[in-house]
This record gives C-alpha cells, sequence and structure tokens, in this order.
C-alpha cells in the first residue's frame, strides 16, 4: 500500500509536474479555441475570430450578485458566465463545540474553524472552474453571443425574497439588425438545479441558422485539506444512452478528445461529494466534446443540434445545469443516471440497495451514525447462515489445533509425513480448512461496497452522531473509535484458531495494532461501521466456539 501510495505522489509531482507560477500569473486564451467545432459552425462569431486575450477577460463583465437560500454566486454580464458560486449549506468545516470546550478547560487554544461555505465555481486563475453557456451562428449566418460577447442586465443584485418560490434573472443581447438573444436563468427554491434558456428572436429579413453550447472550464485542483488515506475520483463525467455512466479524467482529455453524439445524455465535472453537471434537453441528440486548452483548462460539454429560426419567428433552446452536493433521490429528478456520479464503481449493483437502507433507517431515526449500525446488523442478519458456517470450522479449527501441534512437534524433520498425517486428522474430524475462508469471500463484495457507500455519501458529510462524534466524515479526534476497534480486532483474532508456525503467529499479533494505526485516519463513520460488525461477529464466534468446544 505504501508503494502504490509513493507511485501515485510521483506521478502527481514528477509526471504531471504544476505549471510555474509565472505560467498561472499570466495564461492567455485563444477564445476561438474555447468553443465546440462543428464544421464552419463558429466561422461568423465575432468573438472567435480575435486573437488571444488574457484570461482576467473574464473579470472584465458587470458582475451580477445572485443569492437564494442554497446559493450565492455571481454572474459575469460577459457571456452570462456563472462564477464564484458558494454552496451555503456546505462550509468547509464543522466546529466540534465539544472538543472545543474541552481543549478550553485545559487551556488550550483550538484551532479556528474555517466556516466559509463550499466554492465550486472559481473564477480565481489558479483554481478557475466556469460554467459557460452561448449560441453558435451556422454558415453565412448572423453572429450570436456565445460566452465572450456582453448581455445587458437589468439589475446588479437579485435575491431570492421570503415566500417566493423562484428567481428569474433575464440577461439580453441585441445586435441592432434585427436579432435580440435573452438567456435567462431561473433558481427554485430548495433546488441545486438551475434553467437555462436562450430564447432567439429573428426580426431582420434573412433566417437565422446555428446552435446552443453549455460547457465547464475547469483547472484542476487538489484540495489542500484532503485525507489521503481516502481516494475519490476528481475529474470529468458523461452519460449516453448507449454506454451509459463513464468518466473522463484531465489525462485522458489531453491524449484525445471526446466526441460522442447520444440522445439525452449530461456531462460535467466531479469530485469528492460535490459536482456540477449540464444536462441538455432529454429528447434531442446531443453531441458531447471535451478540449485540453492552454495553461492546464480543460473544457466538457455539449452542443445541440443546428436549427433554423425563419425571418420575423423566435426559438427557444433550453438545458439544465446541477451544480452541488451529490445527493442521490435529488439528481435522480434531474436526469437519467445522474445519480451514478455518487461512484460505487464495480459494486454498484450492491451499493445502492445499502444505501437505499441506510437511507431509509435515517428517514425514521434521524441519525445517520444509528443508521449505521443498524444497517450494519440487517447485513450480519442476512449474512448470518454463511456466517456461522464459516465460525463453526474455525471453532473445530480451534478445537485440534493442540493435536496439530503434537503432530508438528513429532514430525519436525519430515514435511511430507506431516502434511499426510495432518489432512488425515482433517478427514477423521471432518474439519475443512477452507471452510472459514469461502463463507466470508462471499460476503467481501458486500462489506466492500458499504465501505464505498460510507465514504461516497455526502449525507453522512459532518453528520453528527453521538457526544464527541460530530462529524461521520471526519476522523475521531480523539481516537476513542480507532483503539476500540483495535480492541476489537484484539478479541475476534483470540477466538480464531492461531498458526502453527511461531512466525505467523507473530505476525498475526501485529495485526491490529498496524488496523488500529490505519483506522486513525479513518471517516469515524467507517470506523464505527467496522467496530459495530466485529461485536456482532465476536458475539456469534463466542457462542458457536463455546457450543463446539462442549461436544464430546
Amino acid at each position: 500500500m505504501i508503494g502504490y501510495m509513493m507511485w501515485e505522489s510521483w506521478q502527481i509531482d514528477y509526471v504531471y509536474p504544476k505549471p510555474d507560477i509565472n505560467a498561472i500569473e499570466l495564461p492567455t486564451v485563444d477564445n476561438k479555441e474555447e468553443l465546440p467545432i462543428e464544421g464552419n459552425a463558429q466561422a461568423n462569431n465575432t468573438a472567435a475570430t480575435d486573437a488571444s486575450v488574457p484570461l482576467a477577460q473574464v473579470d472584465s463583465g458587470k458582475l451580477i450578485k445572485v443569492e437564494t437560500d442554497v446559493f450565492s454566486l455571481e454572474i459575469d454580464t460577459q457571456g452570462g458566465t456563472l462564477r464564484n458560486l458558494d454552496l451555503i449549506k456546505y462550509p468547509l468545516e464543522k466546529e466540534n463545540t465539544v472538543v472545543t470546550k474541552l481543549l478550553k478547560m485545559i487551556g488550550v487554544t483550538p484551532d479556528e474553524t474555517n466556516l466559509t461555505p463550499i466554492r465550486l465555481f472559481n473564477s480565481s486563475v489558479e483554481k478557475l472552474f466556469l460554467a459557460q453557456s452561448g449560441l453558435i451562428a451556422g454558415t453565412n449566418s448572423a453572429s450570436v453571443p456565445d460566452h465572450h460577447q456582453f448581455f445587458k442586465a437589468e439589475k446588479n443584485n437579485y435575491k431570492l425574497a421570503i415566500g417566493e418560490q423562484t428567481l428569474v434573472i433575464p440577461l439580453t443581447w441585441e445586435n441592432g439588425a434585427g436579432l435580440t438573444v435573452t438567456k435567462t436563468l431561473t433558481f427554485t427554491r430548495g433546488s441545486y438545479n438551475i434553467q437555462l434558456s436562450q430564447t432567439l428572436n429573428n426580426n431582420s429579413d434573412k433566417a437565422w441558422t446555428g446552435r446552443q453550447y453549455s460547457q465547464f472550464q475547469k483547472r484542476p485542483y487538489e484540495e489542500e485539506k484532503k485525507n489521503t488515506f481516502i481516494r475519490t475520483y476528481t475529474g470529468g463525467v458523461f452519460y449516453t444512452e448507449e454506454d451509459k455512466y463513464q468518466k473522463i479524467d484531465f489525462e485522458d482529455m489531453a491524449e484525445e478528445s471526446l466526441k460522442v453524439t447520444t440522445l439525452g445524455g449530461w456531462s460535467g465535472y466531479i469530485q469528492h461529494y460535490f459536482g456540477a453537471l449540464w444536462v441538455p434537453p432529454a429528447e434531442q441528440e446531443n453531441n458531447f466534446y471535451s478540449k485540453e486548452l492552454k495553461d492546464w483548462r480543460y473544457v466538457i460539454g455539449s452542443y445541440s443540434p443546428e436549427i433554423t429560426v425563419a425571418a420575423g419567428t423566435q426559438a427557444e433552446l433550453k438545458a439544465q445545469l446541477f451544480v452541488g452536493p451529490k445527493i442521490q433521490p435529488m439528481m435522480a429528478e434531474v436526469s437519467p443516471g445522474l445519480e451514478l456520479t455518487v461512484d460505487y464503481g464495480w459494486l454498484t449493483f450492491f451499493g445502492k440497495y445499502i444505501y437505499a437502507g441506510l437511507n431509509w433507517f435515517n428517514g425514521h431515526i434521524h441519525n445517520w451514525g444509528l443508521s449505521i449500525l443498524c444497517v450494519t446488523f440487517c447485513i450480519k442478519l442476512l449474512f448470518f447462515p454463511l456466517s456461522q458456517a464459516s465460525y463453526r470450522s474455525m471453532a473445530r479449527m480451534r478445537k485440534i489445533q493442540p493435536k496439530l501441534k503434537e503432530l508438528k512437534e513429532q514430525y519436525a524433520d519430515d514435511r511430507q509425513r506431516f502434511n499426510t498425517e495432518m489432512m488425515s486428522m482433517y478427514k477423521k474430524e471432518k474439519v475443512n480448512p477452507l471452510g472459514g475462508c469461502l463463507p466470508i469471500m462471499v460476503q467481501i463484495p458486500v462489506f466492500i461496497s458499504l465501505y464505498w457507500v460510507l465514504i461516497e455519501t455526502v449525507e453522512l458529510r459532518q453528520a453528527p452522531f453521538l457526544g464527541w462524534l460530530m462529524d461521520l466524515s471526519a476522523q475521531d479526534p480523539f481516537f476513542l473509535l480507532p483503539v476500540l476497534y483495535g480492541i476489537t480486532m484484539k478479541i475476534q483474532q483470540s477466538l480464531n484458531p492461531p498458526p502453527i508456525d511461531p512466525v505467523q503467529a507473530r505476525v498475526m499479533q501485529m495485526f491490529p495494532i498496524m488496523f488500529t494505526f490505519f483506522f486513525l485516519f479513518f471517516p469515524s463513520g467507517l470506523v464505527l461501521y467496522w467496530i459495530c460488525n466485529n461485536t456482532l461477529s465476536i458475539i456469534q464466534q463466542w457462542v458457536i466456539t463455546k457450543r463446539i468446544a462442549a461436544e464430546n
């Protein structure tokens, strides 16, 4: 495991080195490079013909301040780009009042808690992450606004008032020759789903053809405070009707651009607990693309089929933007497959049922810690017959352990004779040395999927349990749970038959200490699960061992 972690760190530091600070301060952008390419679709857009411009131009428009019950963000009138979006219900850290009081009692000043909200979209150069959208004119059609053109806004500040369910923000652009585009962003109370509408009024004397696009532009960035023992995916994702949920990380984008056409679908970027995804209309054929730009910037998005707006008519192009916590029931309502961004890997089949169980228990007892205990108990109950067969086999192995030790001493110089006599004893005592392993192996996929559910579920982030455990996604501040886990592992180990080889026996004795050290850095919710699982296993194994020992 240490070797693997060293290899990963080597890849980050040397194979994919970060750009030096000078490259970060003065990057340039080729506007044409940023836009999706489909034949000559973008040839008539004024912004697309410009030379490279400073990246700082994302700040050159007027900023509109927007605040809802879940968002605080800025909309740039240059392109209607969404930037500096904060999730006001999700602070970076949560203060542990119990720990704070105890530290103050002993005269220790606690570290200051960072209560600023999680920021997803960001206009800073180092952490660049923007949601962009626009229109691209077809061949011989008048240019229309992409995400570099300037819109007009009615107000500088918008706030979702008490009692209001929606907040509508219109931005307008016109070319002075009969073309008017109104870009409208609609926010809904309690929702992390933003509706985008781009209405084109063609009051000119000529038909207009073109398409809509929506994309994200992002620079890879790793959070400073990150648990190195918990590895989660950060990068691009997309969904197609044919191949379903797929990942495309920054390295993949650098090697080959994404070019996929499908009915419906979605695309975007995800990270641990949170995500931002553009969802075009499900009934139309959408073209998904990705690009590697200069200065470590990556684009992923989609564009619509080309439409024609006759003179004197109008057309409306729509899309949805989900940006926020990866809460599965909420995401499933937005688009099919969106909940798969809560990634349980190849164990998704088991993981979704385990999550459903956790969610059901929490809906009744309103405590995620207790829900973990309840789900663990149900899993142990489900696998009770297999566990019982495993513990019976281990108990019989433990019972014949003294005889095996005598055989080893008797045939210390004859390894072949020892193996023959040992197999004869197994047959006589009706013991299968693999009988304790096979039933456990059947359960391994379920336990691994439970691990990923506890790691990936955003509802557990900063969720309290009891007492000093005020965040199930953070490590135990007093390390009591990891120590308790080590004790349960030692007890469980004492109930198992020890290895005949003394060297193996000494190595096995080190396991509780080694795993206790690892679990010091694991989320307390995960350690809580293992303590509960070990405790139930100890009770079951102790009862079975006593019964087997009492048999004549």
